[in-house]
């Protein structure tokens, strides 16, 4: 039985019984018959049939190239967030071309470019025709450098749609650009204009009539000092508060004379008017001056020489700045451009003042509005054709430039504080005389 079993070797059973193996094998014989019966032979293992062998080869090749698949949209996701900066969510299909090409680029080492192909679903002509173009450089190399020029010259911003302001100032310099261009450019270069933030209010109360509202948000003018606007804007410092009263012709939006001070008092707002009228001395030129209904605008100072002047009175409604939206939108934008972002924490006052008023002149110098044909309000006044034809005749001064002694002097201001020095490089077109706001 053991030997038919096999549990053990015919030589060791033989041993274990001190016989011979043919001796054993005769005992076997005699017992069993020389056919032994099936169920003691040793059975073979059954090899899968051919179909089944087929379809698991089908299964392994299946699974592998799945495996395959994966870890390729792995190493894209990878290189996506290293290359292109982009989240390990981000779906690939929804990429552009060109950063699809640098996918490829990136992992063609790795794997066929067919794969990657198919993987990005991007189209072999596309893929060459990128290639090609990333391998010619950027094209807009000096213009992105001349678009971050004008940028930071021109206190890094040119108020709403500043793309369009940029592209103007590109125009003169003979650069042809279409606006989307120019947009994209500066969304890459990352060159973004602040928000708004609220404003400063003075009124006081009914303590005197109010005259009628003359220009009922007609804010429209046909010629120079015609209508004139009025108002005043407060900044608050960490130091203490600066206060702006302009004037603004409502013909170009030209800062017509000002004044700076530390208190919203009379002198801030007499100061800034004698200034005004000085321009129109020796003119027939009497225009209207509109205001809020703030207490500056009806104490005895302020109507004198509203009179002395003959100039017409006009007042917005109570709480309505609607009426009086083109001086709001030049703080606006002063404030939006200039002055909200900016850390004011380590300047002075002595320090602040200098600089807003180097952000007026700025502004009707230099600062191109697209409603004047992409011109300063100055330039629009000089020579606005000859201007665009030939830039070097703005070196000349402007007919109208004599008529704007901004900022003629400093006013309510600590006794520490001292006028400004003179600008290293004086414009000739620029106004002489003192500050005033």
């Amino acid at each position: 039985m053991a030997l038919c079993t096999r549990q053990e070797s015919a030589k060791a059973v033989a041993r274990r019984f001190g016989v011979s193996r043919p001796t054993l094998y005769n005992w076997k014989n005699q017992f069993l018959g020389r056919e032994a019966p099936a169920s003691m032979k040793r059975r073979k293992k059954e090899s899968p049939s051919l179909p089944e062998k087929e379809k698991l080869q089908e299964e392994i090749a299946s699974l592998r190239s799945e495996l395959r698949r994966l870890q390729l949209e792995h190493d894209l996701l990878q290189k996506a967030g290293e290359l292109l900066k982009k989240g390990l969510g981000v779906d690939l299909q929804l990429l552009g071309n060109r950063e699809k090409t640098l996918l490829v680029d990136a992992l063609k080492s790795q794997y066929p470019l067919a794969g990657l192909c198919i993987c990005l679903d991007l189209a072999r002509s596309s893929y060459f025709y990128h290639r090609a173009r990333l391998q010619m450089g950027d094209k807009y190399a000096g213009i992105r450098h001349k678009i971050r020029e004008v940028f930071e010259q021109n206190y890094q911003c040119f108020g709403y749609r500043c793309h369009r302001r940029i592209r103007a100032f590109l125009a003169r310099e003979r650069i042809a650009l279409s606006e989307k261009v120019v947009q994209r450019l500066m969304r890459q270069e990352q060159l973004i204009v602040a928000t708004k933030r609220r404003r400063y209010r003075s009124y006081l109360g009914e303590i005197s009539p109010a005259p009628e509202n003359l220009l009922h948000r007609d804010f429209h003018a046909e010629k120079p000092n015609q209508k004139w606007l009025t108002d005043i804007t407060e900044f608050a410092l960490p130091t203490g508060k600066v206060y702006l009263s302009p004037v603004i012709d409502c013909f170009d939006g030209l800062v017509v004379s000002g004044s700076i001070g530390t208190r919203p008092d009379a002198n801030l707002v007499n100061s800034m008017l004698d200034a005004a009228m000085e321009t129109v001395t020796h003119s027939t030129d009497r225009p209207i001056i509109h205001s809020d209904r703030g207490a500056h605008y009806r104490w005895p100072g302020w109507l004198s020489r509203i009179q002395s002047g003959k100039f017409l009175r006009s007042m917005s409604r109570k709480g309505c700045s609607p009426d009086n939206a083109a001086c709001e939108g030049f703080f606006g934008r002063l404030k939006t451009e200039w002055f909200y972002r900016r850390d004011w924490r380590n300047t002075s006052i002595e320090q602040f003042i200098p600089m807003l008023d180097a952000y007026v002149r700025w502004y009707n110098e230099k600062r191109i509005k697209l409603s004047l044909g992409s011109l300063s309000p100055l330039e629009y006044k000089a020579e606005p054709w000859d201007y665009i034809v030939n830039q070097s005749k703005i070196s000349a001064a402007p007919p109208f430039a004599k008529r704007l002694p901004l900022f003629n002097r400093w006013k309510n201001l600590p006794s520490s504080i001292s006028a400004p020095p003179p600008p290293l490089a004086p414009d000739p077109g620029a106004h002489t005389g003192h500050k005033t706001c």
